[in-house]
């Protein structure tokens, strides 16, 4: 009977789909970044030419969809989210092909367009845009345009906290600020000084930084996400996909590829990614859903 009751336990314990450790599932946890290309009404050319304040088009929607279903990450971080209808119509789109993510969080910034959003199978314990996040550029004041959109996730290790970005494109007008690198410096600087107000002692926080930065790997705005002094914030994590290729961004109008899309991590969380490193997804779709390509980490619960 002892052995029975235990078996029992043992079973009610492991769930559908892993451990429960204080009702969290001790599986591991699937973290994926993504810029989703104007998911929203915007100027673009579709095969019958040129529209104005047009829509994703079905066919690269649906694209999109296969490459989350492909990834079938328990967390997404997604930039260039139009409104909350946008997310709203992704969120049911999923659910309808059978991905169900039930939790969702859409950044409130000063780009009233293109959001940072999340999608989540596990609860949002908090959700927070930091949209306050001023700097000085030329002489004025200036705010983090998408903002800095804060997540908490709950695991088997204990909370979690997401840090999702998009730094400004490279895009300007401005002679005196080429390519924007400034003001995306700026903005690093910014969004830094924020995640040390929410963890002065980074090296024993938990939370993984992530999202669209625009620049690669060794520009200013990564090095200030890494460090400020001698203090370490995070780690930026290698990234290839399946071929060893490491590119997340192909600009079409040069046929040129280049890896803008990062995920970085606190000292406490180096130990719990799996392999040591990132994965850029090349599965199906990538090409037509976006002009990015996610990428991901897995996370190995540690369950105490």
């Amino acid at each position: 009977m002892q052995l029975f009751l235990f078996c029992r336990l043992v079973i009610l314990a492991a769930g559908v789909g892993g451990w429960l450790v204080g009702g969290v599932a001790a599986d591991p946890l699937t973290i994926a970044t993504y810029n989703v290309e104007n998911y929203v009404l915007a100027d673009r050319m579709i095969e019958a030419g040129y529209r104005k304040g047009y829509p994703k088009p079905e066919a690269q929607k649906a694209a999109l969809r296969a490459v989350l279903r492909g990834l079938s990450a328990d967390v997404l971080v997604l930039q260039e989210m139009g409104p909350q209808p946008f997310l709203d119509e992704l969120q049911r789109d999923l659910r309808v092909e059978g991905m169900e993510y039930p939790y969702a969080a859409l950044g409130d910034a000063a780009d009233v367009d293109r959001h940072l959003a999340v999608l989540s199978r596990r609860p949002l314990r908090q959700v927070v845009t930091h949209r306050d996040l001023h700097f000085p550029y030329f002489g004025k004041r200036e705010v983090v345009k998408r903002g800095l959109l804060e997540v908490t996730v709950d695991s088997a290790s204990g909370e979690l906290t997401l840090f999702a970005v998009h730094l400004k494109s490279r895009f300007t007008e401005r002679a005196d600020d080429p390519l924007s690198a400034t003001r995306r410096t700026s903005e690093a600087m910014a969004v830094r000084d924020r995640i040390l107000e929410r963890f002065p002692q980074p090296a024993s926080a938990r939370f993984v930084i992530l999202g669209d930065c625009n620049d690669p790997r060794n520009s200013r705005p990564l090095a200030l996400l890494q460090k400020r002094g001698k203090i370490v914030i995070a780690e930026l994590l290698d990234a290839a996909d399946s071929r060893g290729e490491t590119w997340t961004h192909a600009f079409r109008r040069e046929d040129s590829y280049s890896r803008v899309d990062h995920i970085l991590v606190s000292a406490a969380m180096r130990t719990a990614v799996q392999g040591g490193s990132a994965t850029i997804y090349d599965g199906p779709g990538v090409k037509a859903a976006s002009d990015h390509r996610p990428v991901f980490i897995v996370l190995k619960e540690q369950v105490p």
